[in-house]
């Protein structure tokens, strides 16, 4: 019998709600019967918020020296104690450079464990990028991260659920930088990485919609600089050409109505909010956050560290299985 795929899952800022659905997830029994998440984090910091909410602790906790010669053996939910932050220093719900340079840590060595085979993929916890940066670590958020690390030129963010999923030209630009980013190549890649990716999931030919930039895409140049002419229309032309069925470019407004939401598989979104606003919308608790393109699978919850209730056992823990049940998913299908 072929071993569950073992995922490596980071801890995020340790400030943050990531430590108690950590804790969730070790303690899940019915995920556990479909993949072995490992926890990337502090067993310190578990230890101790376990603690403060009342919960029970007890998975295995790997130290760094055994890693090499226990992580192809590990089956049940597990923790691999990477000591980058002291739990009593912790300070639950406060931006902190410590726990800022917790959170990348765990990440990179995530990333090296994957590209070293060592895991099935990584599912990332949430970080707050105030602390990031002020730990040093001046990047826009995790994907950017990634693609570094795994030196890809060709990536996109992802966003699934079962509602609604889109996928991104731009991410974490200011809205003046948009229009300057847009290539018709740019656009290309992003279809063709969110077309082979949904291919994967839906097991058949997908259906996308690319988006317009401007109000009414553009209205035959009425609003904007004629980029739906000049940029997307070209990309989509390509697409069609390697036999990639995708309409548009449709105007923002309408095109996340319910019935065209039904006929759809994917949607090409030009800048963050316009994507980001309808899937929040539809399935905030639902939703993941993958990135395509890398050479290692990579899902990611779909919200932020929630500060405003860390450490109060509250955290709603349905985005972080959902995305470990993505991640064990696409390990196991053929690419």
């Amino acid at each position: 019998m072929n071993p569950l795929p073992r995922i490596a899952v980071t801890m995020g800022d340790p400030a943050g709600v990531g430590p108690e659905l950590c804790l969730r997830l070790l303690q899940n029994e019915e995920l556990a019967r479909e993949v072995t998440p490992i926890i990337f984090g502090d067993a310190g910091v578990l230890q101790r918020v376990a603690a403060h909410l009342g919960w029970t602790f007890n998975a295995p906790v790997i130290t760094t020296a055994e890693w090499p010669e226990k992580h192809r053996t590990i089956t049940v939910p597990a923790v691999l104690d990477l000591q980058c932050v002291t739990a009593v220093d912790v300070i639950p719900c406060r931006v902190n450079a410590n726990t800022g340079h917790a959170a990348y840590q765990y990440l990179d060595r995530a990333i090296a464990a994957g590209l070293a085979g060592e895991i099935a993929g990584i599912c990332t916890g949430p970080i707050n990028k105030a602390a990031l940066h002020a730990a040093g670590h001046h990047y826009p958020g995790h994907t950017e991260i990634l693609a570094e690390r795994m030196q890809v030129d060709r990536w996109c963010m992802m966003l699934t659920s079962p509602e609604i999923t889109c996928s991104f030209v731009t991410a974490h630009v200011g809205y003046h930088e948009v229009p300057q980013l847009l290539t018709s190549e740019r656009i290309l890649e992003v279809i063709e990485l969110t077309h082979a990716a949904m291919r994967r999931l839906r097991e058949r030919e997908p259906k996308l919609v690319c988006c317009g930039l401007n109000p009414h895409a553009g209205e035959d140049g009425l609003f904007g600089n004629r980029e739906e002419e000049r940029i997307i229309a070209p990309a989509l032309a390509m697409a069609r050409a390697k036999g990639i069925q995708i309409e548009g470019p449709l105007p923002p407004d309408t095109c996340f109505l319910t019935w065209r939401r039904a006929a759809t598989d994917a949607y090409i979104c030009m800048y963050h909010d316009q994507g980001h606003i309808p899937l929040k919308a539809l399935a905030f608790d639902t939703a993941i956050n993958t990135t395509l393109g890398l050479p290692v699978i990579r899902t990611s919850v779909d919200h932020g560290t929630a500060f405003d209730i860390a450490w109060q056992g509250i955290a709603g823990p349905s985005s972080l299985f959902a995305a470990v049940r993505l991640a064990a998913k696409l390990a196991v299908q053929p690419h």
